[in-house]
């Protein structure tokens, strides 16, 4: 079984409060959820209103079939407009 980890470093240039970041997180993070059936939480950055880091996990026993649904998650994240990627790595445990 192989476990892959994807860990985000976002900015949220709009927020000007954390609920505002808090809302925009939950809405992405149940996206990510539904559509890619993975593991997604805020690990870090929980007090800041503009920043958060959020980690993705998935298993699989094809590690192109993990590397291809994370891969998938960084071109989804790219795509929403209310955050910026600022950094992003990627391991296989």
């Amino acid at each position: 079984m192989l476990i892959g980890v994807l860990e985000v470093d976002l900015y949220l240039p709009e927020c000007s409060s954390l609920k505002e970041k808090r809302f925009i997180l939950k809405s992405i993070k149940g996206k990510l959820r539904s559509k890619f059936n993975i593991s997604v939480a805020e690990s870090d950055s929980h007090d800041l209103w503009q920043r958060s880091k959020i980690m993705v996990l998935t298993l699989s026993n094809d590690g192109a079939m993990v590397n291809s649904v994370l891969s998938k998650v960084v071109n989804m994240l790219e795509g929403d407009r209310r955050i910026q990627i600022l950094d992003y790595s990627l391991r296989f445990l």
